[in-house]
């Protein structure tokens, strides 16, 4: 006799239901038992869905006779033969019918009508092991220092963290920014939230340019290159006056001065909200760790990387592909100084906010969100090239597996600080923040959105 855990046929109701096409009135989204019950056996018969120790279970037959007998005695509207339910009547019905003080269920019910509202929306990008209790990732520390009063089910990489006292929300969008665009758009499409006048704090770890900062600094973005949109030719295989095999599209040559207009490779954030999030935090002592000190006395070519951790402003580039070493290091600071002319200045590298931000400025044309609202905040965790006593290879191969990055510690620590000194800034002065963004500048078609 197949069995669910009531968390798993939470999920999947909630899931399945509040973006299927079956008919009934907005905001009160209304299913057959029938319906249910093939909904139910189609989702889960096949599913390989385990029973956690512990967790409450509840076979297929048991749920559908309750619910039929429940529901056939209730007073909802509906024929004999159709009787018809709302979700939220449903799941609440689920919950204290069948839930027991045992069960694993952690997600709390809203019943009411209106979207939660959203303030500020702290965004990560991945977890190394557990999401508590061992060695933090980006989302760890959010975790174990907040309080959140519901864990809502996502169709992403870690479900929704919420807090309805302060409204704000944490989110982990998985590594990559095909993964980073995909988890924004469904997170900002979620008729669950209302996103339109929340900010954006995109708080993660990072690649550092040595010859900008040392690991465990945090740098304040207001140009995001995308390091993937382009042509690129093996190096062994390019013209002898190229000095790189990557070059734009639309574009004959590396650097093309015939530049086109970007259309995805470059996306300028507000620079008002960049520079203001800086004056907040510039001043910020950063955690460290002397054993990090070892490894940063290495670059002796690079003094900064040699020096203390800082709160800077600094640009970002982001690539699906975790590139390493000089040559590179010098493509990625060219290509962001071709595509923000010469404004911009590479200091962090990572994989993901191009795609972040090309889903909320989507989002920002149906109103759904504000692309004046977006922040990126990246701590170095390790420097993007090697230093003089190792190869390219040798530097990225130390450091990559297990993550033993020489600074993941103080970058994630440091990410938490100065975030949280922005994120408690504008929930304690929402009456200044909410329909105010610090300095917006217009942006119009810069960015190619």
């Amino acid at each position: 006799m197949f069995q669910v855990t009531l968390k798993a046929l939470y999920e999947h109701l909630t899931n399945r239901f509040t973006r299927s096409r079956v008919s009934g009135p907005t905001g009160s989204r209304q299913v057959t038992l029938k319906a249910l019950h093939g909904r139910l056996t189609k989702g889960f018969a096949c599913s390989r869905v385990s029973g956690l120790t512990g967790s409450r279970q509840v076979t297929l037959k048991a749920l559908y006779e309750h619910l039929t007998n429940r529901f056939t005695r209730s007073r909802v509207s509906g024929s004999t033969r159709s009787r018809q339910v709302t979700l939220r009547a449903l799941l609440l019905f689920l919950t204290m019918s069948l839930v027991s003080c045992e069960t694993d269920v952690n997600v709390e019910l809203d019943l009411g009508d209106e979207p939660r509202p959203v303030k500020v929306v702290v965004v990560t990008m991945f977890e190394i092991g557990e999401d508590t209790g061992d060695r933090p990732g980006e989302f760890q520390l959010w975790k174990e220092r907040r309080e959140y009063t519901e864990i809502l089910p996502f169709q992403g990489y870690k479900d929704l963290h919420y807090n309805r006292d302060e409204e704000f929300l944490v989110m982990v969008t998985g590594i990559g920014t095909a993964r980073a665009a995909a988890a924004t758009m469904a997170l900002g499409m979620d008729e669950r939230f209302d996103l339109s006048k929340a900010y954006w704090l995109i708080v993660g770890i990072a690649g550092i340019d040595p010859e900008d900062a040392t690991v465990g600094s945090a740098a304040w973005a207001e140009y995001l290159v995308d390091g993937d949109l382009g042509h690129h030719i093996d190096a062994r295989e390019i013209p002898e006056d190229w000095p790189t095999g990557y070059f734009p599209r639309y574009t004959t040559r590396p650097y093309d001065p015939d530049r086109p207009p970007p259309t995805g490779e470059m996306y300028r954030l507000n620079p008002g909200l960049t520079d203001w999030a800086y004056q907040l935090t510039k001043d910020m002592a950063l955690p460290d760790d002397p054993s990090v000190q070892k490894e940063r006395d290495l670059y002796t070519e690079h003094p900064k990387a040699q020096g203390k951790p800082i709160v800077m402003k600094g640009d970002h580039i982001a690539a699906l592909t975790f590139w390493h070493g000089e040559l590179l290091n010098d493509w990625a600071n060219q290509l962001v100084s071709y595509w923000t002319d010469g404004k911009g200045n590479m200091v962090t590298s990572a994989m993901e906010d191009t795609g972040s931000y090309l889903s909320i400025s989507w989002l920002d044309k149906i109103g759904r969100a504000d692309k004046n609202r977006v922040m990126v905040l990246r701590m170095g965790s390790n420097f993007t090239m090697q230093p003089p006593s190792r190869t390219a290879a040798e530097n990225l191969l130390k450091e990559t597996k297990g993550y033993k990055y020489a600074g993941l510690e103080i970058s994630v620590e440091t990410g938490y600080l100065v975030g949280s000194r922005v994120l408690d800034e504008i929930l304690n002065n929402w009456d200044v923040y909410e329909d105010n963004v610090p300095d917006i500048d217009a942006i119009g078609n810069e960015s190619g959105d």
